[in-house]
């Protein structure tokens, strides 16, 4: 017979309220999954949905009607797709004997709070840069090209034209315009330094060309896209216990031109979605509990999530390689 027991967990939105700050540090620092994926909530946590083929969004369709006939109507066919949120999470233990020597310095329950939400985005962050950035799923000149000049050779690279090349395809490919580009911050670095686009930015009516200045913005007007994701974080790729080697959880050297969703309805296209499964207590970015370990006379703090990271529309995206 089930019952409770000293490990029972917690639910704890003290904790969870002051990620309201670190959420907005996190963005800031560099994570992107949830704009590139934005989330869609589901009320199973695994289950079937239905995605239209693109040449069934843009398949022509004869309107003219005689007097006296009958309308002309068509039917629609679907593929069956599929979703199974995961669940993701990552516990941190609070020392009774350590909280009581360092309370002076730090509160160490916030602090693995802290390290276990951020666990669990990065992980949500890798995978879907993996999905993304992904040269088996974008394979094939219309899904994908290694420009000519990479864009870290400033003198010479043509990240506008490469962009403009990319966006052409997607529009052939799925009769949509793309209205983002998903990018590195090295890349985005590189970008504003080149000097094909320094050259451009100044007769847009930016005076101040200084490549702390070009902006996102400014990238976005020029590449004529309405959002400029800069991806920003970093992974820790030594193994435990070596000195850190690190790198950017989007890969450098790949650029993504796309449509992305900018609401959470299932019927906008788009080239991608996460799925987010919250009835069991999930939260997008993460839920926080906390429960006794009375073996390590220890508090464990645990974050949790419950998601499925979908790609939708492969031809709503072009993925540029070699920048």
């Amino acid at each position: 017979m089930a019952s409770p027991s000293s490990a029972l967990a917690t639910q704890r939105p003290d904790l969870a309220a002051s990620f309201m700050e670190f959420d907005m540090a996190m963005g800031a620092s560099g994570f992107v999954a949830q704009r590139v994926m934005p989330i869609v909530e589901v009320a199973k946590a695994a289950g079937n949905f239905g995605l239209i083929p693109i040449e069934q969004l843009l398949m022509g369709r004869t309107t003219d009607r005689a007097p006296g006939s009958r309308y002309n109507s068509g039917t629609m066919t679907f593929l069956p797709a599929t979703y199974s949120c995961k669940e993701h999470g990552w516990e941190e233990p609070v020392d009774d004997n350590e909280a009581q020597m360092y309370r002076d310095y730090f509160d160490l329950e916030q602090i693995a709070a802290v390290r276990a939400y951020r666990a669990v985005l990065e992980n949500y962050e890798k995978r879907v840069a993996a999905a993304i950035f992904n040269t088996s799923t974008w394979t094939g000149a219309s899904l994908t090209t290694a420009v000519g000049t990479p864009w870290s050779t400033v003198a010479t690279a043509t990240p506008a034209a490469d962009v403009e090349a990319a966006a052409q395809k997607v529009f052939l490919n799925c009769g949509m315009w793309p209205n983002a580009v998903i990018m590195s911050r090295k890349t985005f670095r590189n970008v504003r330094n080149c000097v094909s686009v320094v050259d451009r930015i100044k007769y847009a009516g930016i005076t101040d060309p200084r490549a702390g200045a070009i902006t996102e913005a400014a990238i976005g007007q020029l590449f004529d896209l309405d959002n400029v994701i800069v991806a920003g974080s970093a992974k820790n790729t030594a193994i435990e216990g070596q000195a850190a080697t690190l790198a950017s959880i989007w890969a450098d050297t790949n650029v993504m031109v796309c449509k992305i969703a900018t609401d959470r309805d299932i019927r906008t296209p788009c080239i991608a979605r996460t799925f987010h499964f919250g009835e069991d207590g999930s939260e997008v970015g993460g839920h926080t509990e906390s429960y006794r370990d009375e073996a390590r006379r220890s508090g464990i703090v645990r974050v949790r999530h419950q998601v499925d990271e979908k790609v939708l529309y492969v031809e709503a995206g072009h993925l540029l390689t070699n920048t």
